[in-house]
Formats: C-alpha cells, structure tokens, sequence
C-alpha cells in the first residue's frame, strides 16, 4: 500500500505527519491526499483549547489526553504555536510538553506554526483535522496560539470552543470581553488554586449572565481545573462530550459541519479564481502598459486594477489597450 492516504486510513501516524506537511508546504500532493481523506474526515469530535497567554493551556492539553485515553477514546492533537522568524517552524514545539504520550498509538500530536497567520489558528489547522479525523482519531484537541481577544477562529473549526482563564493576569477578563467570550462553549479557570480565583470566577460568572442565550441553546458552564493536578479535568472532559451531545441531539452538529466545508469551498473558490484572475491579467496586453501608467503616477493603482479586473473577469476578453 504506497498511497499516503490509504495508510492514513489504516491510522499510520507517519503518513499523516507526511501529508500534514505537504499541506503546511502548499505541495498538491496534499491536496490530492485531502480530495482522498475528506468523506472519511466527519466523525472527530473537534475541541478548541483557546485563551490569554499564561493560562496554561498546553498543561491542560495534556491532563486531557490523559483523562481522553482512561476513557479508551483516540486522540488527536494540533498545537499551534507562533513561527520562527528564520524556519517558519513552531518555536515553543509543544510536543515538548506532552513527551509522556508519545508511545501511545492511540494519540497523534503535532505542532503546527501560524507562519503570519492570525486568530490564533494556522492557515493548515482545518485540513490537518480532517487528516486526524480520518486516521481514526475520535477526539481532536485544537490549541490557539495564545493571541488573546482575537482567537475567535477556532470557533469556526470547533464543535466545542474551551475557553480558558487564569487568575491573577489583571486584565485577561476584560480581554474575553472583545470576542471570545462570545464563542465559548465550556468556561475553564485554570490554576484554580492560586490566589484570586473567587473575583476571577465571580467576574466571569457576571459576564456570562450577560450573555445572550436563547431558551433551550446549551447553557455554557464555567469549571475550575488544576492542570498540573488533574483537579477539573473529568468535569471538563464531561462538560466537552455533553456539549456535543446537546449538538447532535439538537441536530446542530450536522449543520456545524456543513457550514464548516462551505467556509473552506468559499475559501478555497476564493483562492482559485484569485490565481486564475492574475495569471490572466499578467498574460493580458494592457497589463504592461497599466502596470507602467501606475508606476509613472499617471494613473491611481485602484483605477487601473479595477480597469483590468472588469475587462477580464466581466466581458471575458483582454483589457483595452
């Protein structure tokens, strides 16, 4: 069996490693695995890890495999951490973190860097899970880089949005109140047992009555843990299968999926027509010629890319000379 993706399917750890790569590279090898893996990419229950930088997330990451695994479920890991300016690789490598399950067959774990990317994902996170997914892994941990209020993307890839805080940050609860207290689903206050955790708690709490929710929609609930300890760890494992229970029973996880592959079939049309539009454009006659006016100053460049756009795209032809 040579086929990458035939061996992912067969859960082979070193070719979804290998496919992951090719899809962070941009090399259609892993486009053509993702075309392969897809319909076999729906069954993983996806949880994002998402908070403030200090909270302690990794930590928490790691006493949730271990609680995952006692429950006999296979895991999944992404922990996306920031680039290396000189590689572009993860420079924190959270991988270091969570060394104690890295002879377990049943759990996959994987760095992933943002390379510029914002809101806290990587470009590739989404088609990595879909990797994971279809290598048998039924629980997919999706760790944010750490950017604060701005890591709302990974509720856009997550059927259940963790949020986790720490006391004793000053400011971090007024951070949640930018965006991601919007997306959460499950409330963690990490470190539980340092000083400060009743006024964090008691800030959230208010902040989440708050929230709108609607009669009937999942009610998020708000737990202490201690990652290092295991202290919480059961009850948020339970909050995060209740949640997607409470999906699956509302017919919600479904819908959650669909919209997910219609973002990545916009983003993907997006991306392909962009390529196709310039490619185009740089073949058209008038693209020299504008390209010069612009540089000359003798047009504005919003004028002239608007020009050549609506000759190519619209009336289908070249751009007036």
């Amino acid at each position: 069996m040579s086929d990458p993706a035939e061996r992912i399917l067969t859960g082979c750890h070193a070719s979804a490693g290998q496919v992951i790569r090719w899809i962070e590279d941009g090399d259609r090898r892993g486009v053509a695995a993702l075309k392969h893996l897809y319909p076999h990419g729906g069954h993983a229950h996806v949880i994002g890890i998402t908070g403030p930088p200090g909270a302690g997330k990794s930590t928490l990451v790691d006493a949730l495999i271990a609680e995952l695994r006692g429950r006999a479920l296979r895991v999944g890991v992404l922990a996306v951490d920031p680039s290396s300016p000189f590689s572009q690789g993860a420079v924190l490598g959270d991988r270091v973190r969570m060394q104690r399950h890295s002879t377990d067959p049943q759990v996959f774990i994987r760095s992933m860097a943002t390379r510029g990317c914002l809101g806290g994902l990587a470009r590739a996170t989404s088609e990595a899970a879909v990797v994971l997914a279809a290598m048998g892994q039924q629980v997919v941990l999706v760790e944010t880089v750490g950017v604060g209020q701005d890591e709302v993307e990974v509720a856009e890839l997550a059927h259940t949005t963790v949020v986790v805080s720490v006391p004793g940050l000053g400011d971090e609860v007024q951070a949640l109140k930018a965006g991601i207290l919007e997306v959460g689903d499950v409330f963690a206050i990490n470190k539980a047992d340092h000083p400060g955790c009743e006024d964090t708690e008691k800030h959230l709490r208010g902040m989440l009555a708050m929230r709108a929710v609607e009669p009937g929609c999942w009610q998020p609930p708000l737990l202490r843990t201690v990652a290092h300890s295991g202290e919480g760890v059961p009850e948020l494992a339970d909050a995060c299968i209740a949640h997607r229970d409470f999906l699956g029973e509302a017919g919600r996880l479904e819908e959650a999926d669909a919209r997910r592959g219609e973002r990545v079939f916009r983003a993907l049309l997006g991306e392909l027509c962009a390529e196709a539009l310039l490619a185009r454009a740089e073949e058209s006659p008038a693209h020299a010629s504008l390209l010069g006016a612009v540089r000359a100053r003798e047009i504005d460049p919003y004028s002239a890319a608007e020009s050549l756009v609506s000759a190519l795209a619209v009336r289908g032809g070249d751009a007036p000379r």
